[in-house]
């Protein structure tokens, strides 16, 4: 059996390039320094080199840069190791086993191949050698030689790696590793089993799948977008098409998706503590600007529930990513006591036409024109906030706070934030009196300011201020009137939903600040 390989240019150990163009006598053996055979042969192939390199090139190629080091200490070979670190040339030469070694012709065409070590093989060969090339013979006891010894793998074929340089020899943007299953075997079912799913079942993310979704961002493959706990896996533009596709998302959806891992995956948004909360913390992404219409997000009628394939799938997509890439898993580091809904999905688009206010992104400093995801972290919701009869914004607003009194417990002042999402009906009672953004937040925080006695822990509720802590308070003190929200900007104001119904909602936040999670809001630049 005879193989080749091909011309290729590496450096040795002193840094030098050293081309090899395949065009005359030569010999060519590939090893590596973990292979007990590979160091077996060295020996061996320092005998070959004083007996057959004035007649012929020589090369031996090490697969490893720090393993070429240990075997030119421990060896000192007469020859200067090639580095194929890159592993190139290796698989270019399709070597599945180490040592190889290649013999060539005086006319470079291929005449030997042997693979692993077989003392009969090696000694004929160089009987053969030292013939033809009228030199010396090997200065060796083969009788002090094993009989036989099996090579080793070649890192080239190594599955981890072997599908990065498949796709780079043929040009392709894939680097991830391509999982080969059996022909009876269900892929929906396999995802499951493999653990990739988060209980539904997944779009199988074959080749042709992922490329069609990469076609939709002009990111590089292989660019890392953020490091994500706990795992500190590294999320390529690569990877989020692949869990895109498993989602169900269409290509357009990847400038969203590739901005929100790079929102949550900041220590301000501390995905770690999100995903890790028993109290079931997840993320919710509202969208903004131009993208909104141009990838077909909802809006509107049924705007936070099912339906709408971009807000579903985007949601879903950044979920898988957190769980296959982050390595959040329920058991897992996930450790959320009941869970909630919103860790399927939770992805929106705010109604800016409907919205009589700066819409959330203006808000925040961008501007109109810019598409924007803004991430906030949510415990659940979303919860109702049920007025059919306020026909002031006065009474209005002041139902919308009695209900966000709820979230946590009522009791619960200045211990988290909310995400309000105003519906049509009441944007227009809110605007029959005149009122802005400020003018909401601050009945909500007027009608929810309760004295800290009203906020003590007694016989109806053990949670509120410590008994023991009031105890030591002035009659002052106990006075003194907390409103709901610590700050008027933890309560965040949308615009969403349906025409007809008088229906906003609240989703009610996490630990917030420094402690826990702060929103984060980022332009989608690939626009």
């Amino acid at each position: 059996m005879s193989m080749a390989v091909g011309p290729f240019s590496l450096s040795n150990l002193a840094g030098e390039d050293v081309s090899f163009a395949a065009d005359g006598p030569s010999l060519v053996c590939f090893v590596k320094e973990d292979c007990p055979t590979c160091r077996e042969v060295m020996p061996v192939l320092a005998a070959f080199h004083a007996a057959f390199a004035p007649n012929m090139e020589f090369h031996v190629i090490g697969q490893t840069d720090s393993g070429n080091a240990q075997l030119d200490k421990t060896f000192a070979p007469p020859f200067s190791l090639l580095d194929d670190s890159t592993l190139k040339v290796s698989f270019a030469a399709d070597i599945d086993t180490v040592p190889t070694l290649f013999v060539n012709g005086a006319d470079g065409t291929p005449v030997h191949t042997l693979i692993g070590f077989v003392r009969s093989e090696w000694q004929a060969l160089a009987q053969q050698l030292s013939a033809q090339l009228d030199s010396a013979t090997p200065a060796l006891d083969w009788d002090e030689l094993p009989e036989w010894r099996p090579g080793c793998g070649s890192l080239s074929v190594d599955p981890l790696i072997a599908d990065r340089l498949r796709a780079e020899s043929e040009n392709s943007p894939l680097r991830a590793r391509r999982i080969e299953i059996g022909g009876a075997d269900d892929e929906v079912e396999f995802m499951f089993d493999q653990g990739f799913s988060d209980g539904l079942p997944l779009v199988p993310p074959t080749p042709e799948r992922v490329l069609r979704m990469l076609s939709g961002t002009q990111r590089d493959p292989q660019e890392v977008l953020a490091v994500m706990p706990p795992n500190m896996g590294e999320v390529t533009v690569e990877k989020v098409a692949i869990n895109a596709v498993m989602a169900g998302c269409k290509p357009e959806y990847m400038p969203v998706i590739n901005t929100v891992v790079q929102a949550i995956c900041t220590d301000e948004y501390n995905i770690h503590g999100v995903m890790a909360t028993t109290m079931g913390a997840s993320p919710v992404i509202v969208v903004n600007g131009p993208i909104r219409e141009r990838i077909g997000m909802n809006m509107k009628l049924g705007a936070l529930g099912q339906g709408n394939r971009a807000n579903a799938t985007i949601g879903r997509a950044v979920r898988l990513l957190i769980r296959n890439v982050g390595g959040a898993e329920p058991g897992g580091t996930e450790r959320s006591t009941l869970g909630n809904p919103m860790k399927f999905t939770m992805c929106f688009a705010e109604w800016e036409e409907r919205n009589p206010w700066q819409p959330l992104h203006v808000e925040r400093g961008y501007n109109p024109e810019d598409s924007v995801v803004t991430v906030f972290t949510m415990s659940s919701g979303p919860t109702l906030i049920v007025d059919q009869d306020s026909r002031s914004a006065a009474e209005l607003a002041g139902t919308m706070g009695l209900c966000l009194e709820s979230a946590f417990n009522p009791k619960a002042h200045y211990a988290t934030d909310c995400l309000l999402v105003v519906v049509p009906e009441h944007i227009d009672t809110l605007l029959r009196d005149g009122y802005s953004k400020a003018d909401l937040r601050a009945r909500i925080q007027e009608v929810t300011a309760r004295p800290i006695r009203d906020l003590v822990a007694n016989d109806i509720s053990g949670t509120g201020f410590k008994r023991e802590m009031a105890a030591s308070m002035t009659a002052e003190q106990l006075d003194k009137k907390l409103p709901k929200f610590k700050s008027e900007e933890d309560i965040h104001i949308v615009v969403a939903g349906s025409e007809a119904g008088k229906f906003s909602g609240a989703f009610h936040g996490w630990a917030t600040g420094e402690i826990g999670s702060i929103s984060v809001s980022r332009r989608i630049e690939e626009l």
